[in-house]
Parts: C-alpha cells; structure tokens; sequence
C-alpha cells in the first residue's frame, strides 16, 4: 500500500510543478522548450523501471504472478512504450480539436493539463475493471485479443477522413448542458456573466478531448493487458505513458504530417498483441519479441515515411527532384 501511495504522491508532485511552476503562465511552447521536457518525461518514466526492479527484488508489492525483478521490470518497460506509441494516435485527434476549437497555442497546455488529469482518474478505474475481468473470468482476454484484431484490421482498411468535433455527439450534447460563449477568455474554463456561469471553447475542447481519451483508452488497456495483469505495472506504465503526453504533443504535432507510415506501425503492434493476448494461456511470447516486434515496426514506419513520402507536397518536391536530376 506504502507503494502505491507513494507512487500517486510522486505524480500529483510532477502535476503540481508542471502546473504552478514550469507553465504557471500561458505561454506558446516551443519545439526547444518541448523537446526538453519531452526527454525528461521520458527519463523518469525510462528511470522508473530500476525503481519497478528494486520494488519486484525486495518484495514490497504482492505478486501473484511470482515475477522476478527482471521480468517485473521488463514487463513494465514493454508497456510503457505499448502505451507511448499508441499515444501517437491520440496526438493527431488532439492537433484536430485544437485547430476546431481555434485555441492559440499559449493556452493548449492548460486544457491538456485538465485532460491529463482526468484521463488519468478515467484509465485507472479501466485498468481496475479490465485487471478484474481477466483474474475472475480468465476467456475475456480472448476477448480482449480478438478487440484488438478487430481494431487493427478497422485502422488499416479505414479511410482517412476529416475529423469535426464540432460535428460530433459530445459536442452537442455538452452545449445542451450549460451555455456557451464563442469568445476565448484567457486560460478560464469557465466566465461568470449576468450571474450565470458560462462555459468556454476552452472547456468544451477539454470534454471533447477527455471523452476521446476514453475511446483510446478501449484500445490502449487491453494492450498492455496482453503483457501482464499485475496492477502496479499496468498501473504505472499507462501513468507514465499518459504523463509525457502533453509535451510530446508540443514537440511532434508540427512533425506527424511527415510520418505517414507510422499508422501502420500501430496496426501491427495491435495485431502482435492481439495475438499473444488470444494466445496468453497457450504460449508464452518472451518479454524481448514483444520488445523486438514494437521497435521494428515504428522503425520501419519511420524510415519509409521518410524515403517514400505520402503527402502532396513531399511527393510534389520529390517529383521535382527526379526531374531536376534527369534533366
């Protein structure tokens, strides 16, 4: 219990600064300021699995699963970076809301920062409930498996098209709830006019943005279920994952047009997943192919993202290149 109290101690420490101290005042957040912290985000999370060894190694957690340290922490790591690449999802339909909504940039972090910390209240009640089903009903995680095929499958044969959130239900229904100015007003979620209180773009941004966290959240829980059920691991990874979030949205938004391929990468790290998930009570995949199977595939997204490049206008450069050397 000391461990997990500790644990949440540690991250609402991390809120509390990122919130008070490093961005007490909105600010645009540049690609330098964002790289820097997108590292150190990193860092922790990275430094956290000797933290998840040590912890494992002297035993101050119950271990059902009787892990060892190694295994433990490996596990851990896994997870975190199952957890961080999906993330890169959530980044481009955060970019859309953003750009909907019109909200300038010095005033984004603030509406993440809310989106962070009710993401991370809405996951660790989905971590508990998904922890539960497969414990007392072990042929959910054929479920979960079979989840996860059907969402890789839907990612690679879906069609792109253009995300509205202004069209969508939440949006709706939230205007239906309490009234709505149009007007930004500052970092303020909420103005007081006329005695009432009034909502603005800022917080229906952050519903919309909360809401589609949740549905992340369907996909992105029984994927690191498919590594390992023990709470804490399952608990901190996502945590962790979900912490460099922010950052990391700063630092690759203005990139992401440029890794087209990546999609891919995500399709097949779901559907590796999916598989060991169907398969858990049958063969075991060693903790290293999991790692193995989620670095080569972003690897492989990366390099032919950049040597074939998709959009218009790097096909456009590309295509005057080939002219320029054949002349």
């Amino acid at each position: 219990m000391i461990i997990w109290i500790s644990f949440i101690v540690l991250v609402s420490i991390f809120l509390c600064l990122d919130l008070f101290v490093f961005n007490r005042n909105a600010h645009v957040i540049d690609t330098k300021e964002a790289s820097k912290f997108t590292a150190l985000w990193v860092g922790i999370a990275l430094a956290f699995t000797a933290a998840v060894y040590f912890i494992y190694d002297h035993g101050y957690l119950n271990n059902p699963d009787d892990l060892t340290a190694s295994n433990a922490a490996l596990k851990y790591l896994t997870g975190y970076l199952i957890e961080l690449s999906l993330s890169i999802d959530n980044i481009f339909v955060i970019a859309v809301i953003f750009k909907s909504f019109s909200i300038d940039q010095k005033y984004q972090h603030r509406v993440l920062f809310w989106g962070i910390v009710g993401a991370l209240v809405f996951r660790a009640l989905m971590i508990l409930f998904g922890i539960t089903l497969i414990n007392k009903v072990s042929w959910t995680t054929y479920i979960f498996g079979a989840f996860l095929l059907y969402t890789a499958f839907k990612m690679l044969t879906s069609k792109e098209e253009e995300f509205d959130p202004k069209t969508s239900k939440i949006y709706k229904f939230s205007r239906k709830l309490f009234p709505v100015t149009d007007r930004i007003e500052g970092q303020q979620l909420f103005i007081k006019k006329m005695g009432k209180r009034i909502a603005t773009p800022l917080f229906l941004a952050l519903v919309v943005i909360e809401l589609t966290d949740v549905l992340f959240a369907l996909d992105s829980i029984p994927a690191i279920l498919a590594i390992t059920a023990d709470p804490f691991i399952v608990f901190s990874s996502n945590i962790l994952a979900i912490m460099g979030l922010r950052s990391m949205y700063f630092f690759l938004s203005n990139l992401l047009d440029k890794f087209q391929y990546i999609h891919y990468s995500l399709v097949a790290i779901l559907a590796f997943v999916g598989v060991k998930m169907i398969l858990v009570h049958h063969f075991h995949f060693p903790e290293w192919i999991s790692l193995a199977v989620i670095f080569t595939s972003l690897l492989i997204g990366a390099l032919f993202s950049i040597y074939y490049p998709t959009t218009k206008e790097e096909k456009k450069e590309q295509e005057k290149t080939l002219n320029t050397e054949k002349k």
